[in-house]
C-alpha cells in the first residue's frame, strides 16, 4: 500500500491519470471512501489517461456509464447493489470479460466479487476542502507524487 497525498481536485485527477498507465485490459479500480471524497474527480483523471473523450460524471442514478479509451472504461456507483443478482443486472463481469477497465464507486458493497487483482483506492478527506489522502494497494503510481 503506498499513501498520496493531493491539495486539489487537479492533483486527484492527476494521480488517477497516473494510475491508468498501469492498468491492463479486465482490471478492477474499486474505490473507498465517503460522498464527496474525489471518487469522480479521480475517475476523470483515469479517463485522460486512457484517452477516453467522453465527459465523465457520477453514475449515481445510471449505475454505469461507458466511456471509449484505450482500453475502454466502465464507471460503477454499486451505492444501491445489495445482492448478488443486483451486481449480475449492472453487467459487471461482462465489462470484465469484454476487457473494460472498471471504476467502482461505493466497493464496499461488493466487496466479495471483486477479483484478487483488483486495485484499491481509498479516499480520506484531509483538514482542508480540498485536501484528500489516498491510499492505493495493488499498484503503484510511478510518477513524482508524495508517498
Amino acid at each position: 500500500m503506498r499513501e498520496y497525498k493531493s491539495t486539489s481536485p487537479g492533483e486527484t485527477e492527476a494521480l488517477g491519470e497516473a494510475l491508468a498507465a498501469e492498468l491492463r485490459p479486465g482490471m478492477v479500480v474499486a474505490f473507498f471512501g465517503e460522498m464527496g471524497s474525489g471518487k469522480t474527480v479521480f475517475t476523470r483523471g483515469l479517463a485522460r489517461g486512457l484517452h477516453c473523450e467522453e465527459a465523465v460524471s457520477s453514475p449515481t442514478f445510471a449505475l454505469v456509464h461507458e466511456y471509449g479509451g484505450r482500453p475502454p472504461l466502465a464507471h460503477f456507483d454499486m451505492y444501491r447493489i445489495s445482492t448478488w443478482d443486483e451486481l449480475d443486472s449492472t453487467g459487471f463481469y461482462d465489462y470484465i470479460d469484454q476487457g473494460y477497465v472498471l471504476a467502482v464507486e461505493w466497493s464496499e458493497n461488493i466487496e466479495n466479487a471483486l477479483p484478487e487483482d483488483t486495485v484499491r483506492v481509498e479516499f480520506f478527506k484531509g483538514p482542508g476542502d480540498d485536501e484528500r489522502t489516498l491510499q492505493i494497494t495493488g499498484a503503484t503510481i510511478h510518477e513524482d507524487f508524495g508517498s
